[in-house]
């Protein structure tokens, strides 16, 4: 039978795992707030309810790999992030590369949610019958080296680098390298058909 402590004695400290358990939600709350995320957002994102992801951020839910896994993958930042490695505001972007289902490698740029997300890509030859694929969304392809084949609707066209792209989604469109060796561009992609803005000085 457990007996209450005595009068004066010191209380037990929390063991090494509990505190760093005891921080992943304030972790998380000040990671959402950095991301100008409201919970209604996040858990559109994440699938996870708005009352257990506030829970979780005031320590009345326990962290488990189940809930972490998804957040992370939302924030863009790696689970030891979460559980307690770097501060949150720690600057330094860890790129992580990514096989592409159709060949190839993409690298995520962008860290936090939104409608317009950027990644880096690296494209293999993918053969000369172009696979036209459409989708929903909007997409704005720059060539920093190599040379990219995009056939796009009736257009076969072969660009080079300093060469931009942009296009609506929704039209067939298929890209490659144009030769053996793999094309490196930087894409930006909006889900819902957002187009990226660009601001100009006009012209005197």
């Amino acid at each position: 039978m457990d007996r209450p402590p005595r009068e004066g004695s010191t209380p037990a400290e929390p063991s090494p795992h509990q505190a760093v358990l005891d921080e992943v939600g304030p972790r998380l709350k000040r990671l959402r707030a950095q991301r100008g995320l409201t919970l209604a957002v996040l858990a559109e994102t994440t699938g996870i309810s708005k009352s257990t992801l506030s829970r979780l951020e005031s320590g009345q839910r326990r962290p488990s790999l189940e809930l972490l896994l998804p957040l992370a993958s939302a924030y863009g930042v790696p689970l030891d992030d979460l559980v307690g490695a770097p501060e949150v505001g720690d600057p330094r972007v860890r790129l992580t590369p990514r096989p592409m289902p159709n060949g190839g490698t993409f690298v995520p740029l962008t860290r936090s949610p939104g409608p317009l997300q950027a990644y880096k890509m690296l494209i293999p030859h993918r053969g000369t019958e172009p696979d036209l694929r459409s989708h929903e969304g909007y997409e704005w392809l720059y060539v920093l080296d190599g040379r990219l084949r995009l056939v796009l609707g009736s257009h076969d066209l072969v660009l080079g680098p300093g060469e931009v792209a942009e296009w609506d989604t929704k039209v067939p469109h298929w890209f490659s390298s144009a030769d053996s060796r793999p094309v490196e561009v930087l894409s930006l992609f909006g889900r819902q058909g957002e187009r990226m803005h660009v601001r100009a000085k006009p012209k005197e």
